[in-house]
């Protein structure tokens, strides 16, 4: 999962005859000129080249950050939401189980809901969770943690919701090693109501790489998105995959 850029060198012996004339030397000169120009236009052609591959770069990455964004519409209140359905006796009866026993004079009539994320935790089997301390801005000094190579393991969180119903509620996460891209997934969480009880989600359990290749620190993003792609947590850091615990 690295790869190797190699620059290839080139090296020119440029030998003068005591036979030749001075007109030889002045091919000599203008083939030493030639190649350099050559050279040039290389150059150039290499920097076009990698231009091209940061443009693609960056396309792909603002293709990621638009992926998936729907246009739902003017938001409402959780009471204008009610009252605009009560009409629709199903559309009524599915937004008051998702309600459940949400008290609406307590919520007020904010319009954007408010996600938290309270804590992050990794499981594997036979060790011990790995409670993950949420930075302050999104940012983690130094390694964030380190797992095993080829170690099975889940990732878990909670998360309080306010405010107002958060639609299609998602969760991102792009990893990078030696500044290339190598894995780029995404889970749908759900649509949830605002309550005063945390909700626990839990992710498929994965299997991280192994061999000598795998071994290292990696960078990597998360981020906590909804249908409207706005964005209540992310957390940039950096982590580590060992041979060992």
């Amino acid at each position: 999962m690295s790869l190797e850029i190699g620059v290839v060198g080139c090296s020119r012996n440029m030998g003068f005859d005591e036979n030749k004339e001075c007109g030889d030397g002045a091919e000599v000169s203008k083939a030493h000129e030639d190649n350099n120009a050559g050279d040039v236009v290389s150059d150039e052609k290499i920097t076009r080249e990698m231009s091209d591959v940061s443009i693609v770069a960056t396309e792909d990455e603002e293709e990621e950050e638009t992926e998936g964004k729907i246009d739902l519409g003017p938001q409402y209140t959780l009471k204008e939401q009610l009252e605009k359905d009560k009409d629709d006796e199903s559309l009524r009866k599915w937004k008051e189980q998702l309600l459940g026993s949400v008290d609406l004079n307590s919520i007020g009539e904010v319009l954007e809901p408010e996600v938290k994320i309270l804590t992050l935790t990794i499981k594997s089997p036979g060790r011990e969770d790995i409670l993950l301390p949420i930075p302050e801005g999104g940012k983690v000094h130094g390694n964030w943690f380190s797992l095993k190579e080829g170690s099975p393991y889940r990732l878990q969180f909670t998360f309080q919701v306010n405010n107002n119903i958060v639609s299609g509620l998602k969760y991102t996460n792009t990893v990078w090693k030696t500044g290339i891209k190598v894995d780029s997934s995404k889970e749908m969480l759900g649509t949830f109501s605002p309550q005063a009880e945390t909700y626990t989600h839990e992710m498929p359990e994965e299997t991280t790489p192994s061999g000598i290749f795998a071994r290292g620190s990696y960078s990597a993003r998360s981020r906590f998105v909804d249908d409207d792609n706005k964005c209540y947590l992310e957390i940039n850091y950096s982590f580590d995959i060992r041979k060992d615990w």
